[in-house]
């Protein structure tokens, strides 16, 4: 079921145009990640969605409400939904009192108010800081008091707005987990903006990525980050290797692309003539000597030009005729004795040389 649908949203303030053209569907019950540049506009998409601002053009409906023309029932469609914001938003109160400070607005009766809240608590593992002053508490033990506050209120959906941005590690982790329980147990849907890709890639379903103000691409993690639809998409989820080429031949389910003198052959299907090869380090093998047995289309000899410590992996450039980055762990560096100069082989499977027109997005 869809639960939030957007289509051509606009966000203006003064002269400056934050978003443009949005079409975007939420389905109940699913993590939705929001990845982009900084600026790009995820924190104002959510805003939008969470009906905390206005749009200033297009059509958007939540929980089959057109929110556009029936702007006289915003309060109720905002209370079944909440917002976690990037910096914890916590009172000079006790823990208690933060979380259950929605309930009261609201009018819950005072015995209702404390069952909830324990059991908010407890969802996030502070029921032993009850007590507490708020303030007084870790910056990753606020998040989760200001992530209780919203839970204590049993959102239909739950947006995420950078939530573990200046959070350590340990603490991200038990935000993330908490969020995925509560997605899995409550079936709340999810919308999580964030600039770490990992987490996106941990957490969600599907990934919407937004570049200059739109969205240029939604799919699963895999999609995203194997199947970039574009030079721009390609290179905001890291993808090394982005080179030019132009297609000799198309044949049997296979591309065959031409890139400084080097042919590359690929499965993905294209219709441009120019094209650009996308291909992640990680998909790149290397080996000491010609293998054997060897099932990837793709086996060149190369030579080793460069060599950068990226600890625990290492980028290691190869010259096969055309510019190769290939990503392997420090380990494999060091069992291959990897230096510059050394003369290696390189292989890689069609599927995993991916193909995008010539042109840029947008």
């Amino acid at each position: 079921m869809t639960i939030i649908e957007a289509r051509e949203v606009r966000k203006v303030y003064g002269d400056l145009e934050v978003l443009h053209g949005v079409n975007i569907s939420v389905q109940e019950g699913e993590i939705l990640g929001l990845i982009g540049p900084s600026g790009s506009g995820k924190s104002t998409l959510l805003r939008v969605l969470d009906l905390i601002e206005p749009l200033s053009g297009g059509e958007l409906s939540i929980f089959d409400v057109d929110t556009v023309r029936e702007r006289g029932r915003w309060l109720d469609l905002r209370r079944r939904m909440g917002m976690l914001f990037q910096r914890p938003i916590v009172f000079n109160a006790s823990v208690y009192d933060n979380v259950a400070m929605g309930l009261r607005y609201r009018g819950t009766p005072r015995d209702e108010i404390g069952r909830r809240v324990e059991e908010a608590l407890e969802a996030v593992g502070l029921s032993h800081y009850i007590k507490s002053r708020a303030t007084d508490l870790s910056g990753g033990e606020q998040q989760r008091v200001a992530l209780s506050r919203v839970l204590v209120t049993d959102p239909e959906i739950l947006f995420l707005d950078e939530p573990t941005a200046n959070l350590d590690p340990g603490s991200t982790a038990t935000i993330e987990a908490i969020v995925a329980r509560m997605n899995r147990e409550r079936g709340i849907t999810v919308l999580i903006s964030t600039h770490d890709l990992a987490q996106g890639q941990r957490l969600a379903d599907r990934i919407a990525v937004i570049i200059e103000g739109t969205i240029a691409q939604t799919g699963s993690p895999r999609e995203i980050f194997h199947e970039p639809e574009g030079q721009k998409i390609a290179k905001f989820v890291g993808i090394q290797n982005i080179i030019p080429a132009r297609v000799v031949s198309r044949e049997g389910g296979l591309t065959t692309v031409e890139v400084d003198g080097r042919r590359i052959v690929s499965a993905t299907p294209v219709s441009t003539e120019e094209v650009m090869v996308v291909i992640r380090g990680e998909d790149i093998s290397l080996h000491r000597r010609e293998p054997g047995y060897e099932e990837a289309e793709n086996l060149f000899p190369a030579r080793v030009t460069a060599i950068e410590s990226l600890a625990p992996f290492v980028n290691v450039t190869v010259d096969c005729g055309c510019r190769l980055i290939a990503l392997a762990t420090a380990r494999r560096a060091e069992a291959l004795e990897l230096g510059v100069g050394m003369e290696i082989w390189v292989s890689l499977p069609a599927k995993v040389v991916h193909l995008v027109p010539g042109e840029e997005i947008g």
